[in-house]
């Protein structure tokens, strides 16, 4: 960069002036973007002190310097390996985008770095270096994945087979409540006939026994006495009259 250069640059910075709207600050929905300022007792548009400057001619960068990044190059930005083809290295400097990728990053800042550009954002990128395992670990690895593989191709069949044997459980419990209730039906059918067979029976009886008259009860037997003990009683009586 030359001395003008850096002059231009310098008077640029001092030059330089923020435009913003009045009442900026004073009302949240208010941005800092520039408005002209139209009211009839607007302190910026009468230019009181302290109420923020115009934009006038004179504040304007040296056409030389205008749009130039601070180093001294006009910035361009990159997004591949070919958009380094067209560029000047003696007066362009690129901005890697953050769109790319830490893999492609790399070669890009590479091979930029080996033709001479300045590079305004650039970043370490630290390579994931892989350990190389011995050959040892290397076929236990191997004998390790095909176990897994075969584990898993056990494990369907293994689940199919389970799953039979739940639902032959199943079947086989469902069964025995069915023959349990089938039993327990066929238990009150066979009693069913037997108990209507005996008060079938036990009706006429009964019948029978309302309609016929009530027997009169027999007299007791007395024991038959002997004719000797009789005489001889009778005969005392006598006697005694």
């Amino acid at each position: 960069m030359t001395t003008e250069t850096k002059r231009l640059i310098r008077v640029r910075t001092e030059k330089s002036a923020v435009f913003k709207r009045s009442g900026f600050g004073t009302k949240p929905q208010l941005s800092d973007s520039w408005r002209k300022p139209r009211g009839q007792h607007n302190k910026q548009r009468e230019q009181k002190k302290a109420k923020g400057a115009l934009p006038k001619p004179g504040y304007g960068s040296p056409v030389a310097v205008r749009g130039m990044h601070p180093s001294g190059f006009f910035e361009v930005m990159v997004f591949s390996e070919k958009d380094l083809e067209k560029l000047d290295i003696k007066t362009q400097a690129i901005r890697i985008s953050a769109g790319v990728g830490g893999r492609k990053r790399k070669a890009l800042q590479e091979k930029a770095a080996a033709a001479g550009f300045k590079i305004l954002n650039t970043k370490v990128i630290k390579d994931l270096v892989k350990k190389e395992k011995p050959a040892e670990e290397k076929k236990e690895a191997a004998k390790d994945k095909k176990e897994t593989k075969d584990a898993k191709k056990a494990a369907p069949a293994k689940k199919g087979a389970a799953k039979a044997e739940d639902a032959k459980k199943k079947g086989a419990e469902e069964k025995k409540p069915a023959a349990k209730s089938a039993s327990k039906s066929a238990k009150p059918a066979a009693k069913q006939p037997v108990k209507k067979e005996e008060k079938a029976a036990a009706k006429p009886k009964a019948k029978e026994a309302e309609k016929a008259p009530a027997k009169k009860a027999a007299p007791e037997k007395k024991p038959a006495a002997d004719k000797t003990g009789a005489k001889k009683k009778s005969s005392g009586v006598k006697k005694n009259d």
